[in-house]
Protein backbone atom coordinates (compact mmCIF):
# COMPACT_ATOMS: atom_id res chain seq x y z
CA UNK A 1 0.00 0.00 0.00
CA UNK A 2 1.04 3.48 -0.42
CA UNK A 3 1.93 5.66 1.77
CA UNK A 4 3.52 9.01 3.20
CA UNK A 5 6.38 8.56 4.72
CA UNK A 6 8.94 11.03 6.20
CA UNK A 7 12.35 10.59 5.63
CA UNK A 8 14.06 14.22 6.64
CA UNK A 9 13.45 17.97 5.82
CA UNK A 10 11.89 18.22 2.79
CA UNK A 11 11.63 14.59 2.05
CA UNK A 12 8.50 13.20 2.45
CA UNK A 13 7.64 10.47 0.08
CA UNK A 14 4.69 8.58 -1.05
CA UNK A 15 6.55 5.13 -1.61
CA UNK A 16 4.56 1.48 -0.65
CA UNK A 17 5.02 -0.16 2.66
CA UNK A 18 4.10 -2.64 4.38
CA UNK A 19 1.49 -2.99 7.17
CA UNK A 20 3.25 -4.11 10.40
CA UNK A 21 1.59 -7.24 12.32
CA UNK A 22 -1.69 -5.99 14.55
CA UNK A 23 -1.46 -6.63 18.23
CA UNK A 24 -4.04 -8.33 20.28
CA UNK A 25 -4.96 -5.02 21.47
CA UNK A 26 -5.08 -3.44 18.23
CA UNK A 27 -7.28 -2.74 15.26
CA UNK A 28 -6.69 -2.46 11.75
CA UNK A 29 -8.58 1.02 10.32
CA UNK A 30 -9.33 1.63 6.74
CA UNK A 31 -8.29 5.00 6.31
CA UNK A 32 -10.79 7.43 4.94
CA UNK A 33 -9.64 10.96 5.10
CA UNK A 34 -6.49 12.46 7.03
CA UNK A 35 -5.59 16.21 7.56
CA UNK A 36 -2.41 18.05 7.37
CA UNK A 37 -1.68 19.48 10.88
CA UNK A 38 1.00 22.24 11.40
CA UNK A 39 2.96 19.81 13.57
CA UNK A 40 3.17 17.52 9.75
CA UNK A 41 4.12 21.27 8.65
CA UNK A 42 7.21 21.44 10.89
CA UNK A 43 8.39 18.16 10.63
CA UNK A 44 8.60 18.49 6.71
CA UNK A 45 9.91 22.08 6.73
CA UNK A 46 12.20 21.89 9.87
CA UNK A 47 12.27 18.30 11.76
CA UNK A 48 12.79 16.48 13.20
CA UNK A 49 10.75 18.31 16.12
CA UNK A 50 8.47 14.89 17.52
CA UNK A 51 9.32 12.36 15.17
CA UNK A 52 11.84 9.71 16.99
CA UNK A 53 15.60 9.85 14.68
CA UNK A 54 18.53 8.62 16.36
CA UNK A 55 16.07 6.05 19.06
CA UNK A 56 13.19 4.53 18.89
CA UNK A 57 10.40 5.99 21.02
CA UNK A 58 9.60 5.14 24.54
CA UNK A 59 5.71 5.05 24.59
CA UNK A 60 5.40 3.93 20.80
CA UNK A 61 8.35 2.31 20.00
CA UNK A 62 8.51 4.12 16.60
CA UNK A 63 11.33 5.72 14.48
CA UNK A 64 12.11 7.23 11.23
CA UNK A 65 11.37 6.75 8.79
CA UNK A 66 7.89 6.54 9.37
CA UNK A 67 4.08 7.04 7.87
CA UNK A 68 2.82 10.28 9.46
CA UNK A 69 -0.60 11.53 9.64
CA UNK A 70 -2.03 12.34 13.11
CA UNK A 71 -6.19 13.62 12.34
CA UNK A 72 -7.77 11.00 10.42
CA UNK A 73 -10.72 9.10 10.62
CA UNK A 74 -12.13 6.11 9.13
CA UNK A 75 -13.57 2.06 9.25
CA UNK A 76 -12.29 -1.03 11.69
CA UNK A 77 -11.36 -3.39 9.30
CA UNK A 78 -10.04 -6.02 11.19
CA UNK A 79 -10.37 -6.30 15.18
CA UNK A 80 -7.30 -7.58 17.52
CA UNK A 81 -8.03 -11.10 19.83
CA UNK A 82 -8.61 -8.67 23.13
CA UNK A 83 -10.18 -5.89 21.67
CA UNK A 84 -13.65 -5.79 23.27
CA UNK A 85 -15.43 -2.08 22.77
CA UNK A 86 -15.03 -2.19 18.75
CA UNK A 87 -16.14 -4.13 15.58
CA UNK A 88 -15.75 -4.45 12.21
CA UNK A 89 -17.25 -1.64 10.41
CA UNK A 90 -17.26 1.12 13.04
CA UNK A 91 -17.28 4.42 12.26
CA UNK A 92 -14.12 6.00 14.36
CA UNK A 93 -12.17 9.32 15.22
CA UNK A 94 -8.76 8.25 16.33
CA UNK A 95 -7.23 10.36 19.45
CA UNK A 96 -3.55 9.87 18.35
CA UNK A 97 -2.23 10.62 21.46
CA UNK A 98 -0.19 7.89 23.52
CA UNK A 99 0.48 8.73 27.39
CA UNK A 100 1.86 6.73 30.15
CA UNK A 101 -1.68 6.28 31.79
CA UNK A 102 0.24 7.10 35.36
CA UNK A 103 -2.35 9.89 36.50
CA UNK A 104 -5.39 11.37 36.18
CA UNK A 105 -6.67 11.71 32.84
CA UNK A 106 -6.74 15.83 32.92
CA UNK A 107 -3.06 15.86 33.83
CA UNK A 108 -1.86 12.51 32.41
CA UNK A 109 -0.61 14.16 29.05
CA UNK A 110 1.77 16.42 31.07
CA UNK A 111 3.80 13.64 32.49
CA UNK A 112 4.83 12.82 28.75
CA UNK A 113 2.93 12.22 25.56
CA UNK A 114 3.53 10.79 21.56
CA UNK A 115 1.33 10.42 19.03
CA UNK A 116 0.35 8.57 16.49
CA UNK A 117 1.66 9.63 13.06
CA UNK A 118 4.86 11.47 14.61
CA UNK A 119 5.96 9.07 16.87
CA UNK A 120 4.27 6.01 15.19
CA UNK A 121 2.74 5.13 12.03
CA UNK A 122 -0.24 7.23 11.30
CA UNK A 123 -2.53 7.68 8.83
CA UNK A 124 -1.10 9.06 5.38
CA UNK A 125 -1.98 5.85 4.58
CA UNK A 126 -4.84 3.59 3.22
CA UNK A 127 -4.72 0.92 6.72
CA UNK A 128 -3.04 1.89 10.39
CA UNK A 129 -3.08 -0.16 13.16
CA UNK A 130 -4.30 1.51 16.12
CA UNK A 131 -4.73 0.47 19.84
CA UNK A 132 -8.25 0.30 21.63
CA UNK A 133 -7.73 2.99 23.48
CA UNK A 134 -7.44 5.40 21.10
CA UNK A 135 -10.31 5.00 18.95
CA UNK A 136 -13.84 6.93 19.68
CA UNK A 137 -17.02 6.13 18.55
CA UNK A 138 -18.96 8.00 15.56
CA UNK A 139 -21.90 7.87 14.03
CA UNK A 140 -22.41 5.70 11.24
CA UNK A 141 -24.03 8.46 9.61
CA UNK A 142 -21.93 11.24 10.06
CA UNK A 143 -19.29 12.20 7.56
CA UNK A 144 -15.89 10.83 7.99
CA UNK A 145 -14.94 13.45 6.09
CA UNK A 146 -16.07 16.27 8.93
CA UNK A 147 -14.62 13.56 11.37
CA UNK A 148 -11.16 14.06 10.34
CA UNK A 149 -11.13 17.39 11.60
CA UNK A 150 -12.05 16.25 15.16
CA UNK A 151 -8.20 16.10 16.32
CA UNK A 152 -7.59 19.54 15.88
CA UNK A 153 -11.22 20.73 17.02
CA UNK A 154 -9.68 18.97 20.25
CA UNK A 155 -7.14 20.84 21.31
CA UNK A 156 -9.39 24.45 20.65
CA UNK A 157 -12.45 23.00 22.74
CA UNK A 158 -9.30 21.89 25.48
CA UNK A 159 -7.90 25.54 25.11
CA UNK A 160 -11.51 26.90 25.47
CA UNK A 161 -11.72 24.75 28.77
CA UNK A 162 -8.52 25.89 30.08
CA UNK A 163 -9.54 29.73 29.88
CA UNK A 164 -12.90 28.78 32.38
CA UNK A 165 -14.98 30.51 29.47
CA UNK A 166 -18.23 31.07 30.64
CA UNK A 167 -21.61 32.05 28.92
CA UNK A 168 -21.44 35.76 27.51
CA UNK A 169 -17.81 36.40 28.35
CA UNK A 170 -15.92 37.75 25.33
CA UNK A 171 -12.84 36.76 24.20
CA UNK A 172 -9.69 37.85 21.73
CA UNK A 173 -8.04 35.00 19.67
CA UNK A 174 -4.22 36.16 18.48
CA UNK A 175 -3.68 34.03 14.99
CA UNK A 176 -6.05 32.80 12.81
CA UNK A 177 -4.90 29.75 11.13
CA UNK A 178 -6.45 26.74 11.87
CA UNK A 179 -6.10 26.47 15.36
CA UNK A 180 -7.19 30.36 15.82
CA UNK A 181 -10.44 29.48 13.77
CA UNK A 182 -11.59 26.13 15.27
CA UNK A 183 -10.71 27.84 19.00
CA UNK A 184 -13.36 31.13 17.52
CA UNK A 185 -16.06 28.07 16.74
CA UNK A 186 -15.18 26.89 19.87
CA UNK A 187 -15.62 29.82 22.10
CA UNK A 188 -19.16 30.42 19.72
CA UNK A 189 -20.10 26.67 21.05
CA UNK A 190 -19.25 27.55 24.53
CA UNK A 191 -21.40 30.99 24.65
CA UNK A 192 -18.70 33.81 23.80
CA UNK A 193 -20.77 36.84 22.91
CA UNK A 194 -17.76 38.47 21.65
CA UNK A 195 -14.96 37.18 19.64
CA UNK A 196 -12.41 39.38 18.20
CA UNK A 197 -9.88 37.74 16.05
CA UNK A 198 -5.97 39.20 15.11
CA UNK A 199 -4.43 38.57 12.07
CA UNK A 200 -2.41 39.92 8.98
CA UNK A 201 -3.67 37.66 6.57
CA UNK A 202 -7.79 39.42 5.14
CA UNK A 203 -8.29 35.77 3.66
CA UNK A 204 -7.62 33.97 7.39
CA UNK A 205 -9.49 36.84 9.00
CA UNK A 206 -12.90 36.17 6.22
CA UNK A 207 -12.30 32.39 7.17
CA UNK A 208 -12.14 33.30 11.19
CA UNK A 209 -15.75 34.90 10.39
CA UNK A 210 -17.28 32.09 8.72
CA UNK A 211 -16.13 30.36 12.01
CA UNK A 212 -17.89 32.17 14.83
CA UNK A 213 -15.53 35.06 14.90
CA UNK A 214 -18.06 38.56 15.72
CA UNK A 215 -14.98 41.04 14.77
CA UNK A 216 -12.12 40.72 13.53
CA UNK A 217 -8.71 43.33 13.48
CA UNK A 218 -5.80 43.39 10.95
CA UNK A 219 -2.76 45.03 12.59
CA UNK A 220 -1.35 46.54 9.87
CA UNK A 221 -4.56 48.51 9.16
CA UNK A 222 -4.92 50.19 12.45
CA UNK A 223 -2.44 52.40 14.20
CA UNK A 224 -3.20 50.92 17.35
CA UNK A 225 -4.28 46.92 17.66
CA UNK A 226 -5.35 46.54 21.44
CA UNK A 227 -7.03 50.43 21.09
CA UNK A 228 -8.82 48.76 18.24
CA UNK A 229 -9.98 45.73 20.72
CA UNK A 230 -10.51 48.12 23.16
CA UNK A 231 -12.82 49.94 21.20
CA UNK A 232 -15.04 46.37 20.46
CA UNK A 233 -14.62 45.49 23.99
CA UNK A 234 -13.74 48.30 26.54
CA UNK A 235 -13.18 46.50 29.63
CA UNK A 236 -10.94 43.94 27.87
CA UNK A 237 -11.08 40.05 26.80
CA UNK A 238 -12.49 37.99 29.77
CA UNK A 239 -10.22 35.69 28.12
CA UNK A 240 -7.33 36.04 25.37
CA UNK A 241 -5.91 32.91 23.15
CA UNK A 242 -1.92 33.03 21.67
CA UNK A 243 -2.24 30.74 18.55
CA UNK A 244 -0.37 32.57 16.25
CA UNK A 245 3.00 31.59 18.46
CA UNK A 246 5.60 34.70 18.12
CA UNK A 247 6.46 37.74 21.01
CA UNK A 248 4.51 40.72 20.19
CA UNK A 249 1.28 38.64 20.34
CA UNK A 250 2.16 37.30 23.39
CA UNK A 251 2.67 40.34 24.30
CA UNK A 252 -0.70 41.85 22.93
CA UNK A 253 -2.49 38.82 24.43
CA UNK A 254 -2.13 40.46 27.89
CA UNK A 255 -2.14 43.94 27.51
CA UNK A 256 -5.72 43.02 25.87
CA UNK A 257 -6.87 40.81 28.42
CA UNK A 258 -9.42 42.67 31.33
CA UNK A 259 -7.26 42.85 34.86
CA UNK A 260 -7.69 38.89 36.64
CA UNK A 261 -8.89 38.05 33.47
CA UNK A 262 -7.43 34.97 31.58
CA UNK A 263 -4.69 34.21 28.71
CA UNK A 264 -4.65 30.94 27.35
CA UNK A 265 -1.19 30.10 25.26
CA UNK A 266 -1.99 27.30 22.45
CA UNK A 267 0.37 27.40 20.42
CA UNK A 268 3.63 25.56 20.00
CA UNK A 269 6.60 28.26 19.90
CA UNK A 270 9.56 27.69 17.24
CA UNK A 271 12.32 29.42 19.73
CA UNK A 272 11.87 30.89 22.73
CA UNK A 273 10.84 34.24 23.88
CA UNK A 274 11.14 37.00 26.50
CA UNK A 275 8.35 39.02 28.53
CA UNK A 276 8.49 41.10 31.72
CA UNK A 277 6.66 39.18 34.01
CA UNK A 278 6.05 42.58 35.65
CA UNK A 279 3.69 43.43 32.25
CA UNK A 280 1.21 39.87 34.03
CA UNK A 281 1.45 41.20 37.21
CA UNK A 282 0.51 45.09 36.73
CA UNK A 283 -2.09 43.88 34.39
CA UNK A 284 -3.93 41.20 37.23
CA UNK A 285 -3.87 38.80 34.42
CA UNK A 286 -3.66 34.85 34.93
CA UNK A 287 -1.15 32.95 32.33
CA UNK A 288 -2.17 28.76 31.22
CA UNK A 289 -1.23 26.87 28.74
CA UNK A 290 -2.23 23.71 27.03
CA UNK A 291 -0.90 21.59 25.14
CA UNK A 292 -3.04 18.31 23.31
CA UNK A 293 -6.35 17.52 25.49
CA UNK A 294 -7.57 14.39 27.61
CA UNK A 295 -9.32 11.72 27.09
CA UNK A 296 -12.52 13.53 27.87
CA UNK A 297 -12.16 16.07 25.91
CA UNK A 298 -11.63 14.10 22.72
CA UNK A 299 -15.06 12.26 23.32
CA UNK A 300 -16.97 16.39 24.37
CA UNK A 301 -15.05 16.78 20.82
CA UNK A 302 -16.98 13.78 19.14
CA UNK A 303 -19.80 14.83 20.43
CA UNK A 304 -19.76 18.66 19.78
CA UNK A 305 -18.74 17.54 16.50
CA UNK A 306 -20.68 15.36 14.96
CA UNK A 307 -24.39 16.82 16.38
CA UNK A 308 -22.96 20.07 14.63
CA UNK A 309 -22.86 22.04 17.51
CA UNK A 310 -19.50 22.98 16.49
CA UNK A 311 -19.45 23.35 12.79
CA UNK A 312 -15.96 22.17 11.33
CA UNK A 313 -16.80 22.81 7.69
CA UNK A 314 -15.84 25.75 6.58
CA UNK A 315 -12.26 25.25 8.17
CA UNK A 316 -11.97 22.44 5.06
CA UNK A 317 -10.06 24.20 2.25
CA UNK A 318 -9.18 22.05 0.46
CA UNK A 319 -9.27 17.99 -0.60
CA UNK A 320 -6.34 15.94 -2.24
CA UNK A 321 -4.95 12.47 -3.40
CA UNK A 322 -2.12 11.20 -1.39
CA UNK A 323 0.36 11.24 -4.47
CA UNK A 324 0.02 14.88 -4.31
CA UNK A 325 0.94 15.37 -0.82
CA UNK A 326 3.92 17.04 -0.74
CA UNK A 327 3.23 20.13 -3.81
CA UNK A 328 -0.59 20.40 -2.85
CA UNK A 329 -0.05 19.48 0.59
CA UNK A 330 2.80 20.78 2.41
CA UNK A 331 4.15 23.09 -0.27
CA UNK A 332 0.46 24.62 -0.67
CA UNK A 333 -0.12 25.52 3.38
CA UNK A 334 3.90 26.83 2.73
CA UNK A 335 3.00 29.48 0.59
CA UNK A 336 -0.74 29.59 0.68
CA UNK A 337 -2.37 31.40 3.50
CA UNK A 338 -5.83 30.74 1.60
CA UNK A 339 -5.43 27.28 2.89
CA UNK A 340 -6.27 26.54 6.54
CA UNK A 341 -7.21 22.07 6.88
CA UNK A 342 -6.41 20.46 3.79
CA UNK A 343 -7.39 16.62 3.93
CA UNK A 344 -6.25 13.74 2.39
CA UNK A 345 -9.23 12.05 0.42
CA UNK A 346 -7.44 7.93 1.15
CA UNK A 347 -11.09 6.53 0.74
CA UNK A 348 -10.70 5.42 -2.67
CA UNK A 349 -6.89 4.20 -2.06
Amino acid sequence: MKAAVWHGVKDVRVEDVELKPMKSNEVVVRVAYAGICGSDLHEYLEGPVFIPVDKQDELTGGQAPLTMGHEFSGVIDKVGADVTNFKVGDHVSINPTVTKGNWADDVDVYDGYSFIGLSTDGGFTSFVNVPEENLYHLPEDFSLKLAATIEPTAVAVQAVKEGGLRFGQKVVIFGAGPIGVLVAAAAKAAGATKIVVVDLSEVRLNKALEMGATDVINPSQVKDAIGAIKAIIPEGADVSFEVAGVQPTFEQAIDATRPRGTMVIVSIFARPISFNPMQLMNAGVKLTTTIAYSKETFQQTVDLVSSGQIDVEPVITDTIVLDNIVEAGFESLTHDKSQAKILVDLSQE
